[in-house]
């Protein structure tokens, strides 16, 4: 059962950004010939496709038990309040009052985010930056699946 599942994806104009690049890339291979300038497209294309999908693959999940969060797998038990963080307060948690310790699922172009408090002793990790384009559903998710809710 998943509570909650989102995926960071990248704006629609970093594609067309990357197909800008592309195209030039193209044009800067004309002199070399039709075959040199297809294969250069279909290269860069292919990369920087690959690239824009795996930094845009990254999810947020809320499932049983845990918090799954990029490469995070965290027991909801170790966890404490989800606070849902306007895009004013995200960026102060992102900059200025950010702590060096915390683990970060940053995105830059999404501007809210929530905090989670890491409460089990033995981890050192103060509290969870999580990027997120619902953070309201997602404290909420994150308050209702935690083992002491009920």
């Amino acid at each position: 059962m998943k509570a909650y599942d989102e995926r960071l994806t990248v704006p629609a104009t970093w594609w067309l950004m990357a197909l800008a690049g592309v195209l030039l890339l193209g044009v800067t291979m004309v002199p070399l010939g039709p075959v040199a300038l297809l294969t250069g497209m279909a290269a860069g294309g292919a990369l920087v496709g690959m690239a824009l999908s795996a930094y845009g693959g990254t999810r947020i999940r809320v499932t049983a038990g845990s918090l799954v969060a990029g490469d995070a797998r965290v027991p909801l038990g170790a966890l404490g309040e989800a606070r849902a963080l306007d895009a004013d307060e995200a960026r102060a948690w992102r900059t200025h009052r950010a702590d060096a310790r915390a683990h970060m699922v940053l995105r830059a172009y999404i501007p809210t985010a929530v905090r989670v408090e890491v409460t089990d002793p033995g981890d050192p990790t103060p509290y969870l930056y999580l990027s997120t384009r619902r953070p309201e559903r997602l404290a909420a998710a994150l308050t209702a699946a935690r083992p002491d809710a009920g």
